[in-house]
């Protein structure tokens, strides 16, 4: 799906749009999340209450408990980002995760223009999608989170274990979160996005 077209719309006047990939957050431990305002996570209880918590949610996948859920995904897959709450890292997570019930998907766009670092969310994907069903979520693909380019110190794209074009982007608070694309997709995508932030 071509989201070109449509990004040139979304920007500001006078903005140019140097790259774009099609991506997703990296899996993994990930920046801390934005706190809810009327319901502040209980306590864990603790390095015992984490682990069993860990325990659990292997056991089964129904019981969530999120400090177990970030042990879980440390241990598979490593760390995909880092940052407190209300970080750049942490803010631009938040902003892509689903709102529950999520009933569909969206495809996560970045985009890098001479002025900002843009995160962009499609309309909802179908599994078995037509080109009008492509092009309708391309049109309503919408800017979530966006920051100055001056507020990413670094990016760059190389292996992580087995995934060989994982891009790290790092913001000038310290915190950073990784991105991929499927094993099988061309890591250039992601390439040209580093290219074009550490291109100043």
């Amino acid at each position: 799906m071509n989201y070109q077209e449509r990004l040139s719309q979304l920007v500001e006047p006078g903005e140019r749009v140097l790259a774009i990939a099609k991506t997703e957050i990296a899996q993994g431990a990930r920046p801390a999340e934005m706190p809810a305002p009327e319901s502040p996570e209980p306590s864990s209880g603790g390095r015992g209450g984490i682990l069993a918590s860990g325990l659990l949610s292997l056991i089964s996948p129904l019981v969530s408990f999120s400090a177990g859920d970030r042990l879980v995904d440390h241990i598979f897959y490593g760390v995909a980002g880092r940052g407190a709450a209300g970080s750049a890292a942490s803010t631009l997570q938040h902003a892509r995760r689903p709102v529950p019930p999520a009933t569909t998907t969206e495809d996560t766009i970045l985009a890098v223009t001479d002025r900002r670092l843009l995160v962009c969310a499609s309309g909802p994907m179908k599994l078995w999608s037509s080109q009008a069903d492509d092009e309708r979520a391309a049109a309503e693909t919408r800017v979530v989170w966006s920051t100055p380019r001056t507020a990413v110190a670094n990016a760059w794209v190389g292996w992580h274990r087995l995934n060989p074009k994982r891009l790290r982007i790092r913001f000038t608070d310290g915190s950073w979160l990784a991105f991929i694309v499927p094993i099988a997709e061309s890591g250039k995508p992601l390439r040209d996005i580093a290219a074009a932030l550490t291109d100043r």
